[in-house]
């Protein structure tokens, strides 16, 4: 659902700069959205959500893919390219909650949804008593599960809920500050073939300049790292005034260890500032938790 409600956005944007242009959806159901009742970091392997889309994009069957950024590997098929990428959506993290205020607030021992080892690292750094379990199926799917008394609390990005009109529905916001969210998180990215100069063109007035180089930046960080959803890592980059500050951010899985790095450059050093914050989370003992963490997921 949520996928369709980013692409039709994508669409009537599309529509309105160029009125002559009818833009026509096709549906493609990833790995990743076929397999719910594993959790991700247990299904191995990259582009879990985008893999079969760009065979399509590949084969000519679409002329573009709209992404979400944290979805999306470093690594790219060769002959396609991310080329345009909107302005983003609020990268926080968001608590939604049957009764507490905030993730503080939650009883002792209170059983937690997510995901994610990102945001169950960074829970259980904040508050060690939880018990974090794992919760996948779409956001509407997620939310009657939390409905229905089988979580006290569940974990979600803020983007997807403003999306699909649902801010009712958050509890409290996790400050970035505090709680680093996914590299790409509540950015979209519209992949295309790079040699379809016509689609470039096409989605030119979509793109964002200070999207594209904060998410440039966040992803040549997680690229340094190899990392992917298998990983707690996080990282943000905030983009202004010629300036970028790249936060990252690498935990081991029971919160117990967490090491975080924040610096800044130019836009045009985007890329060597993921490379350099990477380098210091591994010298800073990072390097540790990672090897740990593919050695115990057998990656």
């Amino acid at each position: 659902m949520l996928a369709l409600t980013q692409s039709g956005f994508i669409g009537k944007r599309i529509e309105e700069c160029r009125p002559e242009i009818k833009v026509e959806f096709v549906v493609i159901k990833t790995t990743g959205d076929k397999i719910q009742d594993v959790p991700l970091a247990k299904v191995g392997g990259k582009g879990l959500f985008v893999k079969e889309i760009e065979d399509a994009l590949l084969g000519g069957d679409v002329d573009l893919a709209v992404h979400s950024m944290k979805d999306v590997p470093a690594q790219l098929p060769e002959g396609l390219t991310i080329g345009v990428v909107p302005a983003r959506e609020d990268p926080r993290d968001v608590l939604v909650a049957r009764s507490a205020e905030g993730l503080r607030d939650l009883p002792r021992g209170a059983c937690v949804g997510s995901s994610s080892l990102r945001r169950a690292a960074q829970i259980r750094a904040i508050r060690p008593d939880i018990r974090v379990e794992s919760l996948r199926g779409n956001l509407d799917t997620r939310l009657r599960k939390l409905e229905r008394g089988d979580y006290d609390a569940i974990v979600l990005a803020a983007a997807g809920l403003h999306r699909m009109g649902w801010r009712d529905r958050i509890t409290s916001y996790l400050e970035v500050e505090d709680f680093l969210p996914a590299v790409g998180q509540g950015a979209l990215g519209l992949e295309f073939r790079e040699d379809d100069h016509d689609v470039r063109e096409l989605l030119a007035p979509l793109h964002h300049s200070e999207t594209a180089v904060a998410v440039q930046a966040e992803r040549s960080f997680l690229e340094t790292l190899e990392g992917g959803c298998q990983v707690p890592i996080g990282g943000h980059a905030r983009a202004a005034e010629g300036w970028l500050e790249l936060s990252g951010l690498v935990a081991s899985v029971d919160g117990s260890r967490l090491f975080r790095v924040s610096r800044s450059s130019p836009w045009e050093d985007a890329a060597r500032l993921g490379v350099r914050v990477a380098q210091e989370l591994l010298q800073a003992g990072a390097r540790a938790i990672l090897e740990e963490v593919y050695r115990d997921s057998g990656l």
